[in-house]
């Protein structure tokens, strides 16, 4: 009993001490900007318990309280949180240049190659060299022209199959349909052929293992937060993402070789990994920066696993509104018998004349985003802004999360 006594009391004196010194502390330093609002937390892991199974959930119902920008305290970090597309607008077009680089934590150095990719590269000449590749190759209004004719081609063999299995009798499985369709795209595009020629196995794995990259990128891993226990690994994430990273390596060299050995077959009608490749032996000359082996195969990831699971998600949250909802799928039916009949498939051209489906779309955007937290940016300087719906303040290299 005496023992127990004596804890409680060397304990209770621990506390005192520690809010006796930083009272002190504060009293002495030099009283910083007001930061926004947000709750207290706990003492060493701040906000981190609070955030539960579903951090957007809960960072949205904070912001009721709280308002469009909070601060949170996570673990050793300050986190600034927006909430609202004002808030948001504020950081990625009025405060970009001191938002324009993200954290590069234990997602991606396990997973994209120490972040040397086109998501977490730094913003300046690499970066611009990884953006400007996939505008002019594949994403700028140009390149999506010129492959109108891929995605017409390899969603017409989605629907072939999709009717051939629903004849036999057989269910579709649309999330995995979906997803090799996307890769079959993308191949196309980025290294002139299709990635899986039949649905099988191969398909299945590339399925899953684009699932868990993006499961585990999405979850809050302690070790980031508190890097004096990072080690630990308490959540077991970085030891999955290892293996996953193996995997992907595996795949992506070998689609690297298979590349190179064929170079020869399109002579003429350089493809996206072509002109990566390219850059990355010297030329062209005129191109100061020079990519790495990482450089490109972290590239290939980035395009191949957003692509998929991204666009996958969103039509397959759709596919089920619809199917809750039979008086929306019947209004949608009935648009497109107006418009396309039924003799005839739909074609990117007709979405101008649907109304209906373009809403559905928006609604589906919105009731089931593909990433419910955007990837967060660092703030590179302190910096102040008026906000229209609050004042607000983001320290130097705090992370800012939009919701």
């Amino acid at each position: 009993m005496d023992m127990a006594t004596a804890f409680l009391r060397e304990l209770f004196l621990c506390v005192a001490l520690y809010y006796i010194l930083r009272y002190v502390v504060s009293l002495l330093l030099p009283r910083p900007s007001p930061l926004p609002p947000g709750p207290l937390g706990f003492p060493v892991v701040g906000a981190l318990p609070l955030l539960g199974s579903a951090p957007h959930v809960t960072l949205a119902r904070m912001a009721k309280r709280y308002g469009p920008v909070m601060h949170l305290k996570m673990g050793q970090f300050g986190m600034v949180v927006a909430s609202t597309p004002d808030a948001a607008r504020v950081f990625l077009k009025t405060l970009d240049p001191y938002f324009s680089n993200r954290p590069v934590d234990a997602a991606p150095v396990r997973l994209a190659y120490g972040g040397q990719d086109l998501v977490f590269a730094e913003y300046g000449p690499k970066w611009k060299l990884l953006r400007k590749l996939c505008n002019l190759e594949m994403l700028g209004t140009k390149a999506l022209q010129s492959w109108a004719a891929v995605r017409r081609e390899e969603v017409g063999r989605m629907l072939r199959s999709m009717h051939a299995s629903g004849r036999k009798g057989e269910p579709v499985m649309l999330g995995g349909m979906l997803i090799y369709t996307m890769a079959n795209m993308i191949g196309r595009v980025i290294l002139s052929r299709r990635v899986f020629e039949t649905k099988g196995s191969e398909a299945n794995e590339f399925k899953d293992m684009v699932v868990e990259l993006m499961t585990l990128a999405g979850q809050v891993n302690i070790g980031d937060f508190l890097p004096a226990v990072a080690w630990m690994d308490l959540q077991g994430l970085e030891a999955r993402m290892k293996k996953l990273h193996k995997k992907f390596d595996r795949v992506l060299s070998s689609m690297v070789a298979e590349h190179e050995a064929s170079k020869g077959e399109r002579e003429g009608r350089p493809d996206l990994l072509d002109a990566a490749m390219a850059i990355r032996d010297g030329a062209p000359e005129e191109e100061e920066e020079k990519l790495t082996d990482d450089n490109v195969k972290a590239l290939l990831l980035n395009l191949f696993t957003a692509g998929t699971d991204t666009s996958a998600g969103t039509i397959e949250w759709a596919m089920a509104e619809m199917l809750l909802n039979p008086s929306i799928l019947r209004r949608a039916q009935n648009e497109m018998d107006g418009v396309i009949g039924r003799n005839r498939r739909l074609e990117e051209s007709d979405i101008p004349n649907l109304p209906y489906l373009q809403a559905i779309c928006k609604e589906s955007f919105r009731k089931h985003p593909s990433t419910p937290l955007n990837l967060p940016r660092i703030s590179t300087q302190a910096c102040e802004k008026t906000v229209p719906v609050a004042a607000m303040v983001s320290p130097r290299c705090a992370p800012t999360v939009y919701n």
